[in-house]
């Protein structure tokens, strides 16, 4: 799980619909990314200005699909179509 802290409105509603339609969120503090499913949205009204705590699910890294064989290439044909 991931904690994430932030006083911004509209990124508040962005991880709350996130939540509401069951899709992934992400997030970039500083250099690194994080992407899962948002599990809560809390709000901390005792601190000024008021601050929103987000918890996610992290949701596993996606792999790569491996290529067996070079795609089509048309270019090889062009000379047919002169």
């Amino acid at each position: 799980m991931f904690t994430y802290e932030t006083a911004d409105q509209k990124e508040v509603r962005r991880f709350r619909i996130a939540q509401f339609n069951g899709r992934a969120a992400t997030v970039r503090s500083g250099a690194s990314t994080v992407t899962g499913m948002v599990r809560s949205v809390q709000e901390n009204a005792s601190s000024v200005p008021t601050r929103w705590v987000i918890t996610l699910i992290l949701a596993p890294p996606k792999s790569r699909p491996v290529v067996l064989r070079p795609g089509p290439r048309f270019e090889s044909f062009a000379e047919d179509y002169l």
